[in-house]
C-alpha cells in the first residue's frame, strides 16, 4: 500500500495524515505539516483568521488548512485567510457552495466534512475537491450518525474519482491502513493528536485522556452548548455530565450548574459549566469539569509524543 495517494498530491503533502483543526494556535499545525502531513487549525472563532495563517506560515514552509464551521456566516474570515496565503480551506456543519468560488479564485482547494453518502453528492456539486467522511466515533463536533466502517466506502463509491479522506475513530496505524483499504486516499485524526507535544492542552486533560477507554468517549446532543446550540459532540464523561444526567438530561435553562463559572482561561475570562471550551494551557479551575474532547480512539492515545513521532507512527504498516 503506498503512502502517496492522489489527495497528498492534490493538497502538497507526502504522508496521508491530516490532523484535525483543534485550536486556533499554530504550533501543531506547524509540526504536523514539517513532518510531511497534513496539519490544520480551527479559524472559524478568531478575531482575525490571516494572523493566524501568517503565524503559521512563519513556522512551516509545507501546506497547512484552516478549518471553518459554517453554523455563521464565516465570509469575512475565509476572505482574511485567503488573503494572508491560505489555500488549503476545509468545512464542516451547513453548506459550503457560498464559499467555494473564493477559494477556487484563490488557487486554494476546499474540503467538505460529511456524514453520508447523499451529502458527500451533494457537496461535490457544489465544487468541493476533497470529501471528509467523517465516522459517529469521531470525538469533538460530529457531523453525523454513520459508523466510519459503513460510511467510508459509501462515500467512496457516492463521489469517485472525487478523493475522500477517512475520520473518525482512527487511532493508530492499523486504523490508517484500514481506512486505505476501504478507498480513503487519507486518514483525518484528532484525539491522537491532542497528545501531541505541540498541542497546548492542560496537562489534567492529557492525564484524563491517557487513562480513558473507548466506553469513556460518550456522544451528547447538545451538553456543552453554552453559545453553540444544537451541535452534537463526542466527549469523556465527567462530573458535568454525571449531574446532567442525575437530574434526568434536562435542556438547556433548567440544567444544574448552569451559569456557574467553573474555570478561567489563561486571559483570565469565565468558562460557564456546559460550555464548549476544552482546558488549555494556563486554563485554571475546576478543569475535570470542562468538555473534554475526545473519539472512540482515546484508548489508543497513551502517551505524549512529538507530533513528527505520531505521524511516522500512524504511516508504519504502509
Amino acid at each position: 500500500m503506498s503512502t502517496h495517494t492522489p489527495v497528498c498530491e492534490l493538497l502538497g503533502i507526502e504522508r496521508p495524515i491530516v490532523s484535525a483543526p483543534m485550536a486556533a494556535d499554530p504550533r501543531l499545525p506547524a509540526a504536523v505539516s514539517n513532518a510531511g502531513a497534513l496539519g490544520t487549525m480551527g479559524l472559524w472563532w478568531v478575531d482575525d483568521a490571516g494572523d493566524l495563517v501568517r503565524e503559521t506560515a512563519a513556522l512551516t514552509d509545507r501546506p497547512f488548512g484552516g478549518n471553518f464551521a459554517l453554523t455563521s456566516d464565516q465570509h469575512r474570515r475565509v476572505d482574511q485567510a485567503l488573503s494572508a496565503g491560505l489555500r488549503i480551506v476545509s468545512f464542516i456543519f451547513g453548506d459550503p457552495q457560498s464559499y467555494v468560488d473564493l477559494v477556487h479564485d484563490a488557487g486554494g482547494v476546499v474540503m467538505h466534512t460529511v456524514g453520508s453518502a447523499e451529502e458527500a453528492r451533494r457537496a461535490v456539486g457544489c465544487g468541493v475537491d476533497v470529501v471528509v467522511a467523517q465516522g459517529w466515533e469521531a470525538g469533538g463536533h460530529v457531523w453525523g450518525g454513520v459508523a466510519t466502517l459503513p460510511l467510508v466506502p459509501a462515500v467512496v463509491d457516492a463521489v469517485a474519482p472525487i478523493p475522500v479522506i477517512a475520520a473518525g475513530g482512527i487511532g493508530d496505524a492499523r486504523g490508517v491502513a484500514a481506512v486505505l483499504a476501504l478507498g480513503a486516499q487519507a486518514a483525518w485524526l484528532g484525539t491522537r493528536f491532542l497528545l501531541a507535544d505541540e498541542m497546548p492542552i492542560h496537562e489534567e486533560y492529557r492525564r484524563l485522556l491517557i487513562s480513558a477507554t473507548e466506553t469513556d468517549a460518550e456522544w451528547y446532543a447538545n451538553l456543552y452548548e453554552v453559545g453553540w446550540p444544537d451541535a452534537p459532540h463526542r466527549a469523556i464523561h465527567n462530573s458535568t455530565a454525571e449531574r446532567w444526567e442525575a437530574a434526568g438530561q434536562p435542556p438547556p435553562g433548567s440544567r444544574p450548574g448552569e451559569g456557574e463559572v467553573i474555570a478561567l482561561f489563561a486571559s483570565g475570562e469565565p468558562i460557564l459549566r456546559y460550555s464548549p471550551a476544552p482546558p488549555l494551557v494556563g486554563t485554571t479551575g475546576e478543569i475535570e469539569a470542562l468538555s473534554l474532547w475526545a473519539g472512540q480512539s482515546v484508548a489508543l492515545a497513551k502517551q505524549p509524543q512529538p507530533a513528527a513521532e505520531i505521524v511516522a507512527e500512524l504511516v508504519s504498516r504502509l
